[in-house]
């Protein structure tokens, strides 16, 4: 299934700190870290994501999916915070919300 992060306001100004390319390593990192507790097959296609600070969207695929994917991606949107707040020099809420694109 195909899945859009769509960046908050706060969001949207926490990745403006970023290269498109520091957000897609940030992501992929923390997603790796909790698929320990997650069982399922996330990518960042790399064409459908050029823009990430301009759209305020990231588009993910997510396969073979065992568990709770809303789950995944609330746990995801704390642990994400953290280098966002560091760069940012303040304090965030959500960061982003998700919203399934296709099956």
């Amino acid at each position: 299934m195909k899945i859009k992060i769509i960046f908050t306001t706060k969001g949207k100004v926490a990745i403006e700190n970023f290269s498109n390319e520091e957000l897609i390593e940030i992501f992929i990192r923390y997603s790796n870290t909790l698929r320990k507790k997650y069982e399922f097959n996330i990518s960042v296609p790399l064409e459908e994501n050029q823009n990430i600070v301009e759209d305020g969207v990231m588009k993910v695929t997510v396969t073979n999916v065992n568990c709770d994917i809303e789950a995944f991606f609330k746990e995801l949107g704390r642990d994400i915070k953290v280098p966002f707040k560091k760069r940012l020099n303040g304090t965030l809420d959500n960061v982003f919300k998700i919203a399934q694109v296709e099956v």
